[in-house]
């Protein structure tokens, strides 16, 4: 089957589960076309990423020229179709949160694509994410294009339904895919009952490769880290806080942020206030393998998130054995014992955090041992990839089955 792929930026550091999937979908004898709107200028860590930057299509990499050209080609071809989708674009923008103009360029995008699609005979498109990229996708079924689904993964699709027309976007897709069962509570509550029938729980999944020959050996002793883009809803301002309390303790520790985002200027600045710099250390972005290697060499992932879908470095820190302090929020709790796997916390409550961080810290490393093997067994009962790849293609085909 003829699949296409499209994201807003990819590859991308922090997309690694859809490249996973991607590869997945191949492995079983699909042929996929990745598209990303952005990302042509940037050349992604970890030679994975490159190869996968060679094999992507870039929309707005032409700049103005090739978008123009794109609408007229679609004006001249199939100008009904075109005054459908731009009925459909002024409707989508009327309670958005961005103006008018940006959802035109959403259309201009549209029949880039829409072209692409019918050359490659592309069967289905597959949206990740349902904000633009979603968006695209349903202009480009009003354009003339294949059928479509999409990918929610949140928070900001929760945060912000009504203003990016989620309820919309889900009454037009074929299917929905929910990352967990509490993102496909959160898609239930914006569409009547009649539709909670096409959204469908797809988890992220982890391939064999990262993680079969890891070592069983624990980390470092003393090392924390913690892994994710440097931004408000992943709380790592909260965790410098609780890594004060952990000092001001006298506790010996170790703590690593690794990645890069808005906010490393304020964590650095709160990092130096609070006399840090010795134990908390920001990486930057790395590739994946670099985080991989990071997380094997710590004890354990700290990830106190105020808001999520169920974040993939959780369950990438379990398949190599480690066990993960993290938050009672969205799919986490789906996924993570606590006692089994971990420990969880509130959100947003720093002494819950620093006292989870100093019994994880504290314990023996027979039981750390113990728990990283029963979070590994956990993983990879629920996220392998090649298995949930296999529910997609089961709903691709079944979307193809409607359409004959």
């Amino acid at each position: 089957m003829r699949i296409a792929y499209l994201i807003n930026h990819y590859p991308a550091v922090s997309h690694s589960f859809i490249r996973r999937e991607i590869l997945a979908l191949e492995r079983q004898g699909h042929e996929v076309l990745r598209i990303s709107v952005r990302g042509w200028d940037e050349v992604p860590p970890g030679k994975e990423d490159q190869m996968e930057h060679a094999r992507t299509r870039f929309v707005l990499r032409g700049g103005a020229g090739p978008l123009a050209l794109a609408f007229l080609r679609v004006l001249f071809s199939h100008p009904i179709r075109l005054a459908r989708a731009i009925g459909l674009t002024w409707k989508l923008s009327r309670r958005a949160d961005r103006p008018l103009p940006v959802h035109l360029v959403y259309l201009l995008e549209a029949c880039v694509i829409v072209g692409w699609l019918g050359a490659e005979k592309t069967e289905h498109l597959h949206a990740h994410f349902g904000t633009n990229p979603a968006e695209v996708a349903m202009l480009v079924l009003e354009l003339g294009g294949p059928r479509w689904s999409f990918t929610a993964h949140g928070p900001e699709e929760f945060d912000k339904a009504k203003f990016i027309a989620l309820p919309e976007k889900i009454r037009r897709a074929d299917f929905v895919v929910a990352v967990s069962s509490f993102g496909r509570s959160q898609l239930f509550r914006n569409v009547s009952h009649e539709h909670w029938h096409k959204i469908k729980v797809v988890h992220c999944g982890i391939e064999p490769a990262f993680h079969e020959h890891a070592s069983a050996q624990p980390g470092a002793e003393r090392r924390l880290i913690c892994v994710g883009r440097l931004c408000e809803q992943k709380g790592q301002l909260l965790l410098i806080e609780a890594a004060r309390q952990l000092s001001d303790r006298g506790t010996e520790f170790e703590l690593v942020l690794a990645g890069d985002g808005e906010m490393r200027g304020d964590l650095e600045t709160l990092i130096a206030r609070y006399g840090l710099g010795r134990q908390v250390r920001i990486t930057g972005w790395i590739s994946s393998d670099q985080v991989r290697d990071e997380i094997l060499a710590a004890r354990a992932l700290v990830l106190p998130s105020f808001a999520e879908g169920l974040p993939v470095v959780i369950m990438e820190a379990m398949t190599l054995r480690r066990p993960v302090i993290t938050t009672f929020v969205a799919g986490i709790p789906e996924l993570v014992v606590p006692g089994e796997h971990g420990w969880l916390v509130p959100a947003g409550d720093v002494e819950a955090l620093a006292s989870a961080m100093q019994a994880c810290l504290d314990t023996a490393p027979e039981e750390i041992t113990r728990m990283g093997e029963a979070a590994r067994e956990r993983v990879l009962e629920r996220h392998d990839v090649d298995g949930e790849a296999g529910k997609l293609i089961g709903l691709f085909q079944g979307s193809r089955a409607q359409e004959g």
